[in-house]
């Protein structure tokens, strides 16, 4: 299967979903886009590595993995987002040291801040994007999408893949979120259970 290379268009913030963001990759060579919800962790570990005038005090767990991969001399030299299940996108890491290359699964919000860290092109297969890029109408240009219309649309891709089941968390009691966050993370949708996270956090 080909290979298509993505770029990173920006972060955008839903004003309907609270707590959620969706990192927008723009194929290279066509108009296509790919959404992909991501916590609010993730979202502000690529926007620093985007905004590069931004230089937090300490390191954040990206930049400390950076850190140790040039101490140890292993360089990521592409990332690779290889599935996409239930709406969930599944990552590689193509990292190599000595000349020698490993492959190392990751997920794709923690692959892609790492990429920006080593400067390392982001590609997926063409089926994916086939069946998960989007034309978004209201093109604006800038890194981050802020027409009204950009806006809105990628509301309506984080509405559509925030909880396909429907799930309000806002109805939900404490006990029946905790519930929700343990099987989340067994089932290793990390994502979900960052959203669920922050619903439980804004109710201590």
């Amino acid at each position: 299967m080909s290979l298509i290379r993505l770029n990173i268009k920006g972060i955008s913030y839903s004003q309907t979903q609270n707590g959620a963001y969706a990192l927008i990759l723009s194929e290279v060579d066509g108009d296509r886009k790919l959404p992909i919800v991501i916590g609010a962790f993730e979202a502000q570990s690529i926007a620093i590595a985007l905004e590069k005038e931004i230089k937090p005090p300490r390191p954040l767990t990206h930049d400390l993995f950076k850190n140790f991969c040039d101490r140890y001399a292993i360089n990521i030299k592409q990332v690779i987002i290889h599935k996409l299940v239930d709406g969930v996108f599944y990552s590689s890491l193509v990292c190599e040291r000595d000349n020698i290359e490993e492959v190392i699964d990751a997920r794709t919000s923690d692959a892609i801040a790492l990429a920006l860290r080593f400067d390392a092109p982001i590609f997926t297969y063409k089926n994916i994007l086939d069946k998960a890029g989007i034309f978004l109408k209201g093109e604006s240009g800038s890194l981050t999408p802020s027409t009204a219309k950009e806006i809105s649309e990628v509301d309506d891709i984080l509405a559509e893949n925030i909880e396909p089941e429907g799930v309000d968390y806002k109805k939900m009691s404490l006990s029946e979120l905790e519930d929700l966050l343990a099987q989340a993370v067994k089932n290793e949708d990390y994502e979900k259970a960052a959203r669920i996270r922050d619903e439980i956090s804004k109710r201590k």
